[in-house]
């Protein structure tokens, strides 16, 4: 290649010119960020991160009938509170919140809990065992995870429909008074 066949070296920018550059690259990356976190804020609240490896274990099982006022809120709603720890386990919420067919995602503790019959409650970890979403209600009898659109069972956490091939996790539940309580 000869000389006069490659492209002269390209200057570098006057100094004002450097200056308009930065900033307009200043403007649009923060706009791009700011943008980025105004759409992408709904998804980090709802991706809590870490992993559920404590939710294994023995399902627990009571049949104390409950007798506290039904709650307002609706049933298939993701609690946000922070759950209370006790000296016999972690108070997840009402027991009046869990329907009976139905369920209740307590988010915070990564917990759903059903009660497939009266005075039988059920526990199952909140993540979803496709790929690691939190599930988000209970529906029809079924626990429902709203990005792929697993449905697993009420009874006994398994796969009813979706991608998911794997139960959830079972977690310790009991009733202590009027509240679901999370145990070891």
């Amino acid at each position: 290649m000869s000389d006069d066949t490659m492209a002269p070296p390209t200057a570098a920018p006057a100094p004002e010119a450097a200056g308009e550059l930065r900033d307009r690259r200043s403007v649009l990356r923060c706009a791009a960020m700011v943008a980025l976190a105004g759409a992408g804020a709904p998804i980090l609240a709802a991706c809590g991160g870490g992993d559920d490896a404590g939710s294994a274990g023995t399902t627990g099982t009571s049949s104390a009938p409950t007798t506290s006022a039904p709650s307002s809120a609706p049933s298939s709603a993701p609690s946000s509170s922070a759950p209370a720890t006790t000296a016999s386990g972690t108070v997840l919420g009402p027991a009046a919140d869990v329907p009976v067919g139905g369920g209740k995602v307590f988010t915070d503790a990564k917990v759903v809990v059903t009660q497939p019959a009266a005075g039988q409650y059920k526990g199952f970890s909140a993540v979803c065992t496709h790929q690691g979403n939190p599930v988000g209600s209970v529906e029809g009898g079924q626990i429902v995870c709203p990005f792929h659109n697993s449905h697993f069972s009420i009874t006994d956490g398994s796969p009813v429909s979706g991608p998911a091939q794997t139960p959830l996790p079972a977690v310790n539940v009991a009733v202590q008074g009027t509240n679901i309580v999370q145990t070891a």
